[in-house]
């Protein structure tokens, strides 16, 4: 990567473009550039802004990533000087068939992303603590490594090598078997279900995987303890009378022949406390400041005691939303309100979110563990499965549409590089069209990626089981061999054309309304 035509630096209120003499220097922040690795020295610090000089091409197409999962939201369009693109972006020429681009490797210290102009393109590194500065005080903080991209390839084929080059540096970790198994999330939503109704979506995706030599999983989601949905901690134990005994309930599915799976929030507590986060939030005083070391210590405690009741896997959720106090649209360029910082402000918030993910994985040991509502740049290596979209539904299938086939689509590349991408569940209930929900089953099954499915015991047929017999025994071989790929991807944010193989499928994601825009 070549380096930036001019750069910019902010403590306070306003930009500064920083004069060039070995570093970028302007009111006492340096900033030096070291075969792409932006180095900042500073004692308080905002934002430092790259910029390079590059005509666009009229009708060029461009495509960025998101903050955290993606929301239907993902698509190459043509130029818009203002769209945030975070962590990374590709410039696709229809005239001449190239693709080029640039990003940040994983795992930076600063909160990353890009916007592209007519005239050039910028880095924006948000490197505050919370909504406020950060506290560097003299210290030369590794902001991020930027790498350029042109594979010579097809824009598909440039998006993987981009996945390729950000993670390039990240240890080497086994790969965890095919991630398939039962999550009752979509026909329970957290409510009316006990160790009863857990065992039998154990029952009964051990029956569908029909004796395969992979297990499946099957997840516990929300709703197991005491408080109601997304109440929070602490995860100790489960509701009296219902979840009496959690080592009991991991034993029990693990009898029946799955791999047993737990859900929890690790960042909020159901009561105002100790160690609370000053920022915006829905809940004041009970979304936990990560930057304690107290709370890291008990999200491990917490790690360690789902492993000793004998969980396989735990998918750990919200935490973007209670460091942030928003979901990943409502973060936009600000990420968060201004005016609070956390409880340490001599760190960047994306180092403090790093210390808390490495936490996780570092008491997760060989747990398997599923992020949701995790920054998918920073999870990078630290989480085995990421939700890398927003829900989809077991009530709507208009959701599951946008949701689930516009992750898949954009953000497949990351796959087995960041880490095993989830587009999240296929539902099979009363309330959406199986015809449907099959399709999203089988492209989900071939693309090798995690599947998971929310079975309502009363919406099983023989069709619905042969169905989804043979997508889990697709999915538990890997998916197709070869993989899959969106072919009319530039013109669709759902693709309805995916090369599997040598051949192509075809995929009607359509109601025969078409498409309802109320719903979703």
């Amino acid at each position: 990567m070549r380096e930036p035509s001019a750069v910019f630096v902010q403590r306070d209120d306003d930009l500064i473009e920083a004069r060039r003499d070995g570093t970028w220097s302007a009111a006492g922040i340096d900033v030096g550039w070291n075969d792409g690795t932006v180095e900042v020295t500073a004692d308080t610090i905002t934002r430092v802004a790259l910029r390079w000089r590059e005509p666009l091409k009229p009708d060029a197409l461009i495509l960025g990533d998101a903050w955290e999962r993606s929301y239907g939201d993902l698509q190459w369009r043509h130029q818009q000087p203002e769209r945030l693109l975070p962590w990374y972006f590709l410039v696709h020429d229809p005239a001449t068939g190239r693709t080029t681009g640039a990003g940040v490797e994983v795992q930076p210290s600063a909160f990353a992303a890009w916007t592209v102009d007519a005239d050039g393109f910028t880095l924006w590194l948000d490197l505050r603590n919370g909504g406020g500065p950060t506290r560097l005080n003299g210290r030369t903080l590794t902001a991020a490594t930027v790498k350029a991209f042109e594979h010579g390839g097809t824009p598909w084929q440039t998006l993987h090598a981009a996945v390729a080059t950000m993670s390039s540096r990240l240890p080497a970790r086994p790969e965890p078997a095919p991630v398939v198994g039962a999550n009752n999330w979509y026909y329970a939503y957290g409510e009316n279900f006990d160790e009863k109704a857990v065992l039998t979506d154990a029952a009964t995706i051990v029956e569908l995987a029909d004796g395969h030599p992979v297990k499946p999983f099957s997840v516990v989601d929300d709703g197991w303890y005491p408080g109601g949905i997304a109440s929070g901690g602490p995860w100790d134990h489960g509701i009296p009378g219902v979840f009496d005994d959690l080592a009991g309930t991991a034993a029990a599915i693990a009898a029946i022949g799955a791999r047993p799976g737990l859900w929890f929030r690790p960042l909020l507590v159901r009561e105002p406390g100790r160690h609370a986060s000053s920022g915006p939030h829905d809940k004041p005083g009970r979304a936990l400041d990560p930057s304690y070391p107290d709370v890291l210590d008990l999200v491990r405690a917490d790690l360690t005691r789902f492993k000793d009741w004998g969980f396989e896997l735990v998918k750990h959720d919200f935490s973007t939303y209670d460091v942030f106090g928003a979901f990943g649209p409502a973060m936009g360029s600000r990420l968060t309100d201004s005016g609070w910082q956390l409880h340490d402000p001599s760190r960047t918030t994306a180092e403090i979110v790093l210390a808390f993910y490495r936490a996780i994985r570092d008491a997760a040991q060989d747990v398997v563990l599923i992020g949701c509502n995790t920054v998918g740049h920073l999870a990078a290596g630290l989480v085995d499965v990421q939700r890398t979209g927003d829900d989809t539904s077991g009530r709507d299938w208009e959701r599951t549409r946008k949701m689930g086939v516009n992750t898949l689509a954009f953000r497949l590349p990351q796959h087995g590089r960041f880490f095993t991408v989830d587009a999240d569940c296929v539902p099979c209930t009363p309330q959406t069209p199986w015809e449907l929900n099959e399709r999203f089953l089988d492209l989900i099954a071939r693309s090798g990626t995690a599947l998971f499915l929310s079975i309502d015991p009363s919406a099983r047929t023989e069709r619905t089981d042969r169905a989804l017999r043979a997508g889990i025994r697709l999915a538990l071989d890997g998916g197709d061999a070869g993989g899959i790929e969106p072919t009319n991807w530039l013109v669709n944010t759902t693709p309805t054309q995916w090369r599997s193989g040598a051949g192509t499928i075809q995929y009607d994601w359509s109601q025969p309304w078409g498409v309802d825009p109320i719903s979703g």
